[in-house]
């Protein structure tokens, strides 16, 4: 099968150039607009789970770009959880902290706050940062070089006023997203 959009950085364009008067940004409503248009669709066609595995799976090869392209190598992870919590907060992405980690890095708890999907938006009874969860997977596993199961535990869709993850050592979660155990927690 021929492919016409297989990931490249390159994808995102010339932004000053291309946008020389609107500039970098737009408004949130029309991030929201796309991500919850695409779901839907999705979601009539492939279901839920299928839909919701998608959208964690786009978000982990958009951790591991994100991570390459706008964080940058290191071996520190101070230095990491410092870059990321600048960038994200200097793309008006979120505003992150780092809750818990293990001693030896198997399990940590992020807590992000204005974060794009779903800060003021309705209570709907069920999580809704699948994109974000596969995010934190992507930075981790590039970072560590092995793969982390994230799972969302508290979310602004369930009525919480903070979007809170639990990242463990695991098989990426993106391969195993079927089991509906590791994906509700």
């Amino acid at each position: 099968m021929e492919r016409r959009y297989p990931f490249s950085w390159e994808l995102l364009g010339g932004l000053n150039e291309g946008r020389p008067t609107l500039g970098r940004y737009a408004r949130l409503e029309a991030y929201r607009l796309m991500q919850y248009t695409m779901r839907d669709v999705l979601e009539e066609r492939l279901g839920t789970q299928q839909t919701e595995g998608l959208f964690y799976q786009a978000g982990q090869l958009a951790g591991k770009e994100f991570y390459q392209h706008m964080i940058g190598e290191t071996h520190e992870g101070q230095w990491l959880l410092r870059r990321l919590q600048q960038v994200l907060r200097e793309m008006g992405l979120g505003l992150l902290r780092l809750e818990e980690a293990a001693p030896d890095n198997s399990r940590f708890v992020f807590v992000l706050k204005e974060d794009l999907d779903c800060s003021g938006g309705p209570t709907k009874g069920y999580s809704s940062c699948y994109f974000d969860a596969g995010v934190f997977s992507g930075v981790l596993e590039a970072f560590f070089q092995q793969p982390y199961d994230v799972v969302e535990t508290e979310c602004w869709s369930l009525g919480d006023e903070r979007c809170r993850f639990e990242a463990k050592v695991g098989q990426g979660l993106g391969q195993a997203f079927c089991d509906s155990s590791l994906v509700h927690g």
